[in-house]
């Protein structure tokens, strides 16, 4: 496998896996209709960089980097990751994290922070506290997942 920084030409091949997960409504808090063009805006364009992991010419996941909050918080970034539903437990989420610190670090940021991870999300939760992330807030039933209902929201972060 081979991650490196994506490009447009790459979203043809993005788009499946960010709307299948995006539809499914349990994980990201964008809305579940969300379009190709509001997609490549959100996933593309707002952040910093965007990466895509590849295996023989196929997009198995993909993430994004942005800073967090602009001004005092500059040094704290934030990344989302997505991997296709065919490529899971293969490891990809693991590696991409790593790579996304290492880019962190690159890029000039002191630290990473998951804003919204939904707790009902038990593999990230799990895969985010094996890398070092710690939880630093809950936020109560911030979110609405399609089958549970409200559910918490956690925040995690890590001093990179």
């Amino acid at each position: 496998m081979h991650i490196r920084e994506a490009t447009i030409a790459d979203f043809d091949q993005i788009w499946p896996i960010f709307k299948t997960i995006v539809a499914a409504g349990e994980t990201y808090a964008y809305p579940r209709d969300t379009t190709r063009e509001q997609a490549i805006k959100l996933w593309l364009e707002a952040p910093r960089k965007t990466f895509v992991a590849e295996e023989n010419g196929e997009i198995l996941g993909t993430y994004y980097i942005k800073t967090n909050q602009a001004g005092g918080g500059d040094h704290v970034c934030n990344c989302g990751y997505m991997v296709s539903p065919a490529a899971r437990g293969r490891g990809l989420a693991t590696t991409m994290c790593e790579h996304s610190q290492q880019i962190a670090r690159s890029l000039g940021y002191l630290a990473m922070q998951f804003n919204f991870v939904a707790s009902t999300n038990e593999g990230a939760l799990r895969l985010w506290t094996k890398l070092g992330f710690e939880t630093v807030g809950r936020l109560p039933k911030a979110f609405r997942h399609p089958a549970l209902g409200y559910v918490d929201a956690v925040v995690m972060y890590k001093w990179l």
